[in-house]
């Protein structure tokens, strides 16, 4: 039995055994507590399906749905949404903490086993293509062009380190640090930054901009992006990790890093300085607004369009209540990105791995 055949017996004997558990003992549930429990219970069962399936069709090598991995995502967002509105109505079922760091009102980690095997099914439908072009020095490479950019856009060497620090956030948050990875859920976004084709394009423009520069400031850093270019000319620079990386920068976060002084002053912790980022790839204009705003956690969106842009995005997404705000501070915002928290501690750790003399 195959390596892939034996995780989908173990899958299968782990989703038999994980239920749900029962009201504790002493008084009948309410109607809403009754209502909510058979939610939660249908969500967590259509979970299992939907990854059941997707796993027997990648065993069986049988061609996948269109965007394979959008199903599953929607059916976690439920299991976890639904768990929530369970624990609103019962409070007695919130739980212990988690592998996953997610807040135990929002997750039963009875469920941990569902979860891996969500990232499992994930990690093959987005395995890079054949031709992609790997780095030995994925993470590294993240933070070196970070910091060359953030010195050509004028900033001395501690904020540089800092827009290193804070990129390499940006590929965890991405991709969960995996380069050159295609996407379950997009046509459009690949890569080790998952930018499309027309933001990979205007990256690479601003890029050649400010080579001069790069140069300048560091010829062996510009000898390395030489040799790149090269090897990615003729393909797609999305699937070369070092070309995705370097214009996904330029094309979303390079003007930014100007911002990076006021940025640690407002936000002295790494991770919400990683958080800020993010929310620059996910709502780019009004992030940028209340960077302007001279007010920034403060600063309040309400546009419909940024709401429904964040909870695509795992924020405030999950639960009755949290899908019911019509707006929310830059505050608020960072304090619901908690499902990013674990990779930024990845990204984190990471860091320090490669700073360390």
């Amino acid at each position: 039995m195959g390596s892939r055949r034996l995780a989908a017996a173990a899958f299968a004997t782990v989703a038999f055994l994980v239920t749900t558990p029962a009201f504790a003992q002493g008084g009948a549930p309410t109607p809403k507590q009754s209502e909510a429990l058979a939610a939660y219970e249908r969500a967590l069962g259509e979970f299992k399906s939907v990854l059941a399936e997707r796993g027997r069709q990648i065993e069986a090598k049988e061609p996948l749905p269109n965007l394979p991995g959008q199903a599953l995502y929607l059916a976690r967002v439920a299991v976890i949404s639904s768990y929530k509105d369970l624990t609103d109505a019962m409070p007695s079922r919130i739980g212990k903490p988690n592998k996953f760091e997610i807040p135990p009102a929002y997750f039963d980690a009875a469920i941990e086993p569902l979860i891996d095997e969500y990232a499992r099914l994930f990690d093959i439908m987005e395995a890079p293509p054949a031709g992609a072009q790997n780095s030995p020095t994925p993470f590294k490479d993240v933070v070196d062009l970070a910091a060359a950019i953030a010195r050509a856009k004028g900033l001395g060497p501690q904020h540089a380190e800092a827009a290193g620090r804070i990129s390499l956030g940006l590929f965890f948050a991405e991709t969960n640090g995996k380069q050159n990875v295609r996407n379950g859920r997009s046509n459009t976004y690949m890569g080790s930054f998952q930018t499309g084709p027309s933001e990979d394009r205007n990256g690479h423009r601003k890029w050649e901009a400010i080579k001069g520069e790069i140069a300048a400031l560091d010829p062996q850093l510009n000898a390395r992006d030489d040799k790149e270019e090269a090897r990615a000319r003729g393909t797609d620079y999305r699937f070369n990790h070092w070309t995705n990386v370097r214009d996904g920068l330029m094309n979303a976060h390079a003007d930014l890093f100007r911002e990076i002084p006021g940025i640690v002053k407002t936000l002295p912790d790494p991770i919400d300085q990683m958080k800020l980022f993010e929310l620059i790839q996910i709502v780019p204009t009004p992030t940028r607004s209340a960077l302007k705003s001279g007010d920034l956690l403060n600063y309040r969106v309400s546009s419909p369009t940024v709401m429904k842009h964040l909870r695509n995005n795992s924020i405030f997404a999950f639960g009755q209540a949290d899908r019911a705000r019509t707006s929310a501070s830059f505050r608020e915002i960072l304090a619901a990105m908690w499902l990013f928290n674990r990779k930024f501690e990845k990204a984190m750790a990471k860091y320090a791995e490669i700073k360390a003399p």
